[in-house]
């Protein structure tokens, strides 16, 4: 297809004849299938609902066939819908618009459903099983044909995947607000996710997925990289490393999937278990990982020569980690850190797999009998947790890694409990790790994409980004010198890493100083010529201030107030009006449908004064609105912070905590 041909495609929107029905691609990685949820008339009222988006004289055509699609996946996808043209971020230059605004965000969209960055690219999901940017295609047709029409003075309005429309606005206003799964709070259970996703009337956005931020596995690597590395810190001896030391874990799908190259990154073995074969083959392809093993003998051997060795490794083991778990136990290989990454936000279609199972029998028992494959999956949780009680006997250091294990295991009945009865025994890892060293000082997964598609912008961007974080380093308090000090050994070796999948993308862990500084730079070095096209900014929710979650972002918050979400709300609105080029907010998450309120934005540079008043604005806003609210949670780096900030910014003024001495309190009760 030629570039004018492209463009026109999109323009066209929903096509003016109807397309001939698509069979689905053998290559294709299928979503499991959803649960068969609805009463006849409610699957009349599916059906209903997605012939809304088409004339009436496709009607009787299309409902039989969308009908067709409900009963086979559970889901209307409109997979005929689907365009012909290669799915992936093209240059800013090559989307019709009449706005840049508007093309970057239909560059990040495509590159969301680019299938060496998607999980399920046909059923429009990124990552995590659910993760959805669209629920179907003519969504997608819609909101493409929308992006290319609007003016600076519009913004359209997203209703989990629907494009409600274009609405007038203001120049200074977003171009895009977004939504996700905004459940009345009675309705957010994971059935109700079911049953109002089959409806077609919401979606689960997971994080950037739904919100067009997703810039493949890099981001995760980068936030796994600074978990192992800091997780070692924490068990061994101040001199000692990494080399020849075991993290076991599982999970190498969408975001799991980059475990092992944060392993390699961190320099232990890595072991990951992978019960879906084709996920585990896409990334030792993708030279994600460096071996694939499928016989549990081989796997230990292969641990053993590898410590004996001291080695750097990743080992991708396909089939299921209570069974690595267990024979680790029997073979006496020390598990110096264990954790876990399979899906367990939905852990009842596809996203945890029970152990006894071939990868084949559980997607069939899941959907002919879900009670059974229920009581499978719980049975397989408790006996994960027997096995890792064994192992963290031992010495193994375990944390949760925010995919709602702990929980789903307490559900299930698992030995998980601390002696309280009310906390878990292991930590997440926010608890332990990313939360006091890294949120509460304010660093978090800041991100950007070269709209040019031109790996050398992306290359100028990594030295600028490392020449503005060296320099802060300089004047750094020692309490943030470690911070800098990963970040800038990340950013230095991102390229020999070989990080980028789908986009022109980078990641690092930045401040509201560093994001501010480094997005100046680059706005700067745009207007000078040095970078050849715009520069969208970003970051991942999971992030300082952007998501409310009890069992993960802020599960280090002790006042009581972790399962509130006013701070996800006021980030996306405070966000909106400071400068952003579109905000998202979602409901549901990495730890599950109803257990988290998250938000995002994106921000695209131009190289205009515009975009640095805006920059300076908003990012300020983004980090700072988190540790204010960490802050008066009584975190004490997050004090350290918020009292620094102030310092150095005259016009912010924070509501700060009196700290009460323990033993006033001892004997009121």
């Amino acid at each position: 297809m030629t570039k004018q041909e492209f463009k026109a495609s999109i323009l066209q929107g929903i096509p003016s004849e109807l397309p001939s029905k698509k069979t689905y691609p053998e290559a294709g990685n299928p979503a499991p299938k959803r649960k068969d949820i609805l009463s006849k008339e409610e699957k009349k009222l599916a059906v209903q609902n997605a012939l809304r988006y088409f004339p009436e004289a496709w009607h009787a055509e299309l409902a039989k066939e969308f009908a067709e699609e409900l009963q086979t996946y559970g889901r209307i996808y409109m997979h005929r819908f689907k365009p012909s043209y290669a799915m992936h971020a093209r240059p800013i230059s090559e989307y019709p618009s009449k706005t840049e605004q508007a093309a970057a965000i239909m560059l990040m969209i495509q590159n969301n459903l680019d299938p060496a960055v998607a999980q399920h690219p046909e059923e429009l999901i990124t990552y995590g099983g659910n993760g959805a940017v669209f629920q179907n295609w003519a969504q997608y047709l819609l909101t493409m044909k929308y992006l290319a029409e609007m003016t600076e003075e519009q913004t359209l309005h997203m209703y989990s995947g629907h494009p409600m429309g274009l609405f007038p606005s203001s120049k200074e206003a977003p171009r895009v607000v977004v939504t996700n799964g905004m459940m009345i709070p009675n309705y957010s259970k994971p059935d109700d996710w079911e049953k109002f996703n089959a409806l077609g009337v919401t979606q689960y956005g997971q994080m950037t997925a739904g919100s067009y931020m997703y810039i493949g596995p890099q981001g995760i690597v980068h936030g796994t990289a600074i978990t192992v590395m800091n997780a070692f810190r924490k068990v061994l001896e101040k001199n000692d490393f990494p080399k020849g030391k075991v993290f076991l874990t599982a999970g190498l799908g969408g975001m799991s999937g980059a475990q092992p190259k944060a392993g390699n990154i961190a320099e232990c073995i890595t072991v990951c278990a992978e019960v879906n074969p084709e996920a585990a083959k896409k990334r030792h392809q993708q030279g994600w990982v460096d071996e694939l093993i499928e016989d549990m003998d081989t796997l230990v051997s292969r641990t053993k020569q590898a410590i004996a060795n001291n080695e750097t490794v990743s080992l991708a083991y396909i089939g299921n980690v209570v069974e690595v778990w267990e024979r680790f136990f029997e073979e006496e290989i020390f598990v110096h850190l264990g954790s876990d990454q399979t899906s367990l936000h939905n852990p009842w279609a596809g996203g945890y797999y029970p152990v006894g199972l071939s990868f084949d029998e559980a997607n069939t028992l899941m959907v002919q009998n879900p009670s059974a494959f229920k009581e499978k999956v719980q049975e397989s949780l408790r006996r994960q947790i027997d096995a890792i009680n064994k192992h963290t006997e031992k010495g193994t250091y375990f944390f949760d890694y925010g995919n709602a294990f702990l929980l789903e295991v307490s559900r299930a009945g698992g030995d998980v409990m601390a002696d309280n009865g009310i906390d878990f025994k292991y930590p997440s890892y926010v608890q332990d790790i990313l939360g006091p060293m890294c949120f509460d000082y304010g660093f978090g997964p800041f991100r950007w994409v070269c709209t040019s598609g031109n790996p050398k912008d992306l290359q100028k961007t990594d030295a600028i980004a490392l020449e503005v974080m060296k320099n802060i380093k300089a004047e750094a308090p020692e309490e943030i010198q470690q911070q800098m000090q990963d970040n800038i050994k990340w950013i230095a070796e991102a390229e020999q890493n070989k990080l980028v999948v789908g986009s022109q993308a980078r990641i690092l862990y930045a401040d509201a100083e560093g994001r501010s500084k480094i997005a100046e730079a680059f706005n700067n070095a745009i207007a000078e010529g040095k970078i050849s096209a715009p520069v969208v900014l970003g970051r991942d929710h999971h992030d300082v201030s952007g998501t409310d979650s009890p069992f993960r972002e802020t599960s280090n918050i002790y006042d009581g107030s972790k399962f509130t979400a006013d701070m996800a709300i006021h980030n996306v609105i405070g966000d909106s009006f400071r400068g952003a080029t579109w905000v998202s907010i979602h409901n549901g998450g990495g730890v599950g449908w109803g257990e988290v309120i998250n938000g995002g934005f994106g921000m695209v540079l131009d190289g205009s004064e515009e975009a640095s008043v805006r920059l300076k604005r908003m990012l300020f806003y983004d980090v700072n609105n988190g540790i204010s609210r960490r802050s008066w949670a009584r975190n004490k780096e997050a004090l350290f912070a918020i009292k620094r900030e102030m310092d150095r910014t005259p016009d912010l003024k924070v509501t700060l905590p009196h700290i009460v001495e323990s033993d006033i309190l001892d004997n009121l009760f």
